[in-house]
């Protein structure tokens, strides 16, 4: 058996007002609270750092600005990395990103992984982003991460971490199986997932409870067609006026969920991931070298759009 014990890091809503050093002293006090636990990883949301701000509408982008980390780690995001040194937790932590890379300035939705020495060991930037990128006057709220925020450039990588495999997702990701498949082909056996979902659904009359269904279904299906557990935390509760959904969680290889939050607020879910419990389901199952078919495949990367036939 090789156990790491995680915790879901789920943070209430974020107030405009809110200062980051307000933010991060509410982490701080769920990272100690972790390392009290025994954990050795602890899973924060998306964007955890500010509210959700592409539910705003900027017509110059550089507004935005204030919501972006433009280094990591920075001046007011340096105790938590003081503090994973110390406690001898690591943490994966989700926050706007800007970057001047190729002589222009790039703002990307991004997640880190960092060790219990309080080192950053890998980065994830999203690739599905969601919603528009043009202002919908008639909509409740907005939801402009196509406008705020490039695709990610790296892909679906993983590391070598807290003794197992590691890799990261944010979000809408966990609807997209080509997401869970590429971490899977490189035997991932645990994806911290971070996400900021609202209630509601600003493109179609959706039920709430299908909101919450939808994402159980995404983590659950992951996690079980690639024999990984899924760490997967959320910024939820009302922010500003606005409800996102709950549900932060910890499934099992087995698909099962096996720890769930039971508030909206922050709240920390607590569970001892065996990385060895999904090896029967790697070996047999889902024993890709003897099952896969890549060449049946050829359409997932050779097209983005449904086509039907003639």
């Amino acid at each position: 058996m090789r156990v790491v014990r995680v915790a879901a890091a789920q943070i209430g809503g974020i107030s405009l007002r809110e200062s980051r050093a307000e933010v991060v002293e509410r982490l701080l006090a769920l990272l100690e609270q972790a390392a009290g636990a025994g954990c050795g990883l602890v899973v924060f949301p998306e964007l955890t750092l500010t509210t959700f701000f592409p539910r705003y509408f900027h017509e110059d982008v550089a507004r935005t600005d204030p919501f972006f980390e433009a280094a990591m780690p920075g001046p007011e995001t340096q105790p938590l990395f003081d503090a994973a040194a110390r406690l001898g937790v690591g943490f994966h932590l989700g926050y706007a990103e800007r970057v001047e890379e190729e002589g222009r300035v790039r703002r990307f939705n991004t997640a880190i992984l960092v060790s219990p020495a309080g080192e950053i060991v890998g980065n994830y930037r999203k690739v599905h982003l969601p919603g528009h990128s043009e202002q919908l006057p008639d909509a409740p709220f907005q939801h402009l991460e196509k406008r705020y925020f490039e695709v990610g450039d790296l892909g679906f990588p993983v590391w070598r971490a807290f003794g197992g495999v590691v890799g990261m997702c944010i979000c809408n990701d966990r609807r997209w199986p080509e997401a869970w498949r590429v971490m899977g082909l490189q035997g991932v056996e645990l994806v911290a997932l971070g996400f900021n979902t609202p209630e509601t659904n600003i493109h179609h009359r959706e039920p709430a409870h299908l909101r919450m269904f939808h994402h159980r279904l995404s983590l659950q299906a992951g996690a079980y067609q690639n024999a990984t557990w899924v760490v997967a935390a959320a910024k939820s509760g009302d922010e500003d006026g606005h409800r996102l959904i709950a549900g932060s969680a910890i499934v099992s290889p087995t698909g099962e969920i096996v720890a769930e939050a039971s508030t909206e607020g922050d709240e920390l879910i607590v569970h001892d991931c065996d990385l060895d419990l999904g090896a029967d389901l790697k070996r047999h199952v889902f024993d890709f070298a003897r099952h896969r078919r890549p060449e049946a495949y050829t359409r997932i990367t050779a097209q983005t759009a449904a086509t039907r036939p003639a």
